[in-house]
């Protein structure tokens, strides 16, 4: 795709390149780190409250699960509808917006006197993660000195899985203690907290670039983009239509109790960690065998999950072996979108986002169906299934373009 069909550049007078200290820059990458940690926090802390929550309003795990499904459908569309209508606007302006946004759909899910409130809350959680993480993913560059881009771009991704190892165990802790509704006020709390640094450390951030949604569209044509749609939407499928459910499997299956569930999404997150920096060090090299083996490792986890998930030692390894691989998947799902489009990198980063959210609601929403009317086991069956899928169709690409090149 021709760069003149990508964005409208805009005079800034320097403001894309970083002008101040090279630590005042890193704490304003910290800082979009810690925003990105409380919107993953909040995302995903309903799955180790999940039956806490769903046992206060009487619910089953599967509605229950509504509260995985809103906040992703919501930042399906909020991506690019948000990032076009504020594309003239101020991004730190709009990186507090959010914030403060979060923060008050937190607070509001902790005095919720019925479960719709809480829907609504997610509601609010689904346009903050479409719009944060649409400008958020991709200020690296504008944050930082050029040669530290690529370590600072990791350093912002790596809150994916600190969301796992320390937003969700902690919450699940203070939950259990003092009851689901401490954890979301604790979370508020520390939300104000990223908003007043991002007030105090990020510089003012005039829009380079204007992205435009016959952009997006124009960016569907090309079949590396839909290759990374298709392959992004089996693996987060696989991956959330089993992780969100995975507390009852503990609790069903492994016969855990709260305190060892909390350890064992400990180690999950820690292993995520691992990963996120060992994908980011070889997916820019090796993008399909990285996206490839990522997804490979979360088949067998998952696939062995009902086999071994009776033992606790069973399910400490394969939940190391999942979290390993999917601490490696929002980078490579990343990566494909950018080296795909890479004149439109604004315009990438938002189809990333809202692919990727879309498909953890649908993944909520179907796991939650199959664990109503099945069992646990049988959503970890299917989950692994849907990620050999693809593995298959990320090959399959490979056969593809090597086809091409003979042929030419």
């Amino acid at each position: 795709m021709a760069s003149t069909n990508t964005a409208t550049t805009h005079r800034t007078g320097g403001a894309g390149s970083p002008t101040r200290s090279p630590l005042v820059g890193w704490l304003a990458v910290v800082s979009v780190t810690l925003g990105i940690f409380s919107i993953v926090t909040t995302e995903i802390l309903p799955i180790g409250l999940l039956t806490e929550i769903g046992s206060g309003f009487a619910l089953s795990d599967g509605m229950a699960g509504l509260m995985m499904t809103m906040p992703g459908f919501l930042a399906a569309v909020s991506a690019p509808l948000v990032t076009v209508a504020t594309a003239r606007v101020d991004r730190r302006l709009m990186l507090c917006v959010f914030m403060l946004l979060l923060a008050g759909a937190n607070f509001l899910a902790a005095a919720a006197p019925g479960y719709w409130l809480v829907l609504v809350s997610r509601v609010v959680v689904g346009v903050v993660i479409g719009g944060f993480w649409s400008i958020g993913a991709g200020l690296a560059k504008r944050l930082v000195p050029a040669r530290a881009v690529g370590r600072a771009t990791s350093v912002i991704f790596s809150a994916v899985p600190l969301g796992s190892v320390l937003g969700v165990p902690a919450g699940t802790f203070i939950g259990d203690r003092a009851g689901w509704r401490t954890a979301f006020v604790v979370l508020g709390a520390l939300t104000v907290g990223v908003l007043i640094m991002l007030v105090l450390v990020v510089p003012p951030l005039p829009p380079v670039q204007t992205t435009r949604l016959n952009v997006l569209r124009g960016m569907l044509k090309s079949v590396n983009t839909r290759f990374a749609l298709l392959l992004t939407f089996l693996i987060v499928l696989a991956h959330f239509g089993t992780y969100t459910y995975v507390t009852p499997f503990l609790e069903r299956v492994t016969g855990a109790d709260s305190p060892l569930i909390t350890v064992f999404l400990l180690v999950y997150g820690a292993a995520g960690i691992v990963g996120n920096f060992l994908g980011g060090a070889l997916v820019a090299r090796h993008p399909r065998v990285t996206f490839s083996l990522a997804a490979a490792m979360i088949a067998a986890a998952t696939l062995l999950l009902p086999v071994l998930g009776r033992q606790q030692v069973g399910v400490l390894a394969l939940l190391i072996i999942w979290g390993t691989a999917y601490g490696a998947v929002p980078v490579s799902s990343q990566t494909w979108f950018a080296k795909a489009t890479p004149h439109a990198p604004e315009a990438a980063s938002v189809l990333f986002t809202s692919s990727f959210q879309a498909t953890i609601s649908l993944g909520a929403l179907v796991g939650g169906v199959i664990v109503d009317r099945t069992s646990p086991s049988t959503v970890m069956t299917l989950g692994g299934l849907t990620a050999t899928l693809m593995v298959l169709t990320a090959w399959a690409h490979v056969a593809r373009s090597l086809t091409r090149r003979s042929n030419t």
